[in-house]
């Protein structure tokens, strides 16, 4: 039944202006396929967690692998091999990892060796899908341009070996498949786009559930302008309109901040707006963009109000 309810409904109505043309257009909904197995919603990852002392958020990073590390260093969390330093930190990265790079499938073999190292080490690394993970496995791919990394003599053959690892049952799929979409850490909300308070209204683990509850109708509502994949309105719009609710949106999560990236920010920097409520993180960390790495920093003692700080700082530290 919520199957056939996502396939049908239309985007939530939006209690704020929020809706904003997106730079670049957004993936078409496609009619159901009733001859296509869809895949079966992974056991996902809690939505919910506690905050760790240490945690290091870091925004797009497009199939860069190099100008990755370079983000990540500057986050103290990997060394010059790309090995795990981090310790018991914690890594959060908000989706677009794939897409206008070269590095596909290196990109996801990294970050899955992090998650493995990380984790040995008492830390943690949670990669969430942005909008061009769930257009990848829609077959919407107007951005790749990692063939190279494929094999096969000829184009076709590795655009068929790239649709093969992007099915459901393929490594690239499997792997989208295996992500939420957004997580809570603490007092903080973790999503590519942004979060209205319609949207707010799903929960953390209910939009993770609506992500994959069908694979080519749930997913392009996610994808719609408002949704949580698309949203740029925290960053584009009048603050004065928006930062009201954003406040809803936080308020519904019980969450005091939410950190977005796929808005790429012209100054290379972390943004902050409406009272240190929003951080924008997407600042053209990958070559396509300029390479400009940064880090968002957020430190957590018992008792005390956690500390955010923005990597480079205004100094260039």
């Amino acid at each position: 039944m919520l199957i056939w309810l996502l396939s049908c409904a239309a985007t939530p109505e939006i209690t704020a202006p929020v809706a904003v043309a997106p730079k670049e257009p957004v993936a078409t909904v496609l009619a159901p396929d009733p001859t296509a197995p869809s895949p079966v919603s992974p056991a996902s990852p809690p939505a919910l967690w506690p905050a760790p002392a240490r945690l290091v958020a870091i925004g797009d990073l497009h199939g860069d692998v190099t100008s990755a590390m370079l983000a990540l260093k500057l986050g103290g969390l990997v060394d010059d091999h790309g090995t795990w330093v981090g310790g018991t930190s914690w890594l959060v990265q908000t989706g677009d990892v794939l897409d206008r790079g070269r590095n596909g499938p290196s990109m996801l073999t990294f970050l899955g060796g992090l998650e493995t190292e990380a984790a040995a080490a008492g830390g943690k690394v949670i990669v969430l899908d942005g909008n061009h993970e769930l257009m990848n496995l829609q077959g919407d791919w107007r951005y790749v341009a990692d063939f190279a990394e494929f094999p096969g003599a000829t184009e076709e053959a590795r655009t068929a070996a790239r649709k093969a690892w992007m099915s459901p049952t393929g490594d690239g799929g499997k792997w989208v498949l295996s992500h939420g979409i957004t997580v809570q850490i603490g007092d903080t909300v973790f999503v590519h786009g942004g979060i209205d308070s319609n949207w707010a209204s799903h929960g953390i683990a209910g939009l993770n559930a609506l992500a994959f509850a069908d694979p080519r109708n749930a997913q392009s509502l996610v994808l719609g302008p408002d949704g949580p994949l698309w949203n740029r309105a925290y960053l584009l719009e009048d603050p004065v309109a928006i930062c009201p609710e954003l406040s809803r949106a936080l308020a519904t999560l019980g969450a005091r901040r939410m950190v977005v990236g796929h808005t790429t920010q012209d100054s290379g920097r972390i943004a902050t707006r409406c009272d240190g409520e929003l951080y924008g993180i997407d600042t053209g960390i990958s070559a396509y963009y300029g390479v400009h790495p940064s880090a968002l920093v957020i430190t957590h003692a018992a008792g005390q109000p956690d500390v955010v700080t923005a990597l480079p700082t205004p100094g260039g530290g």
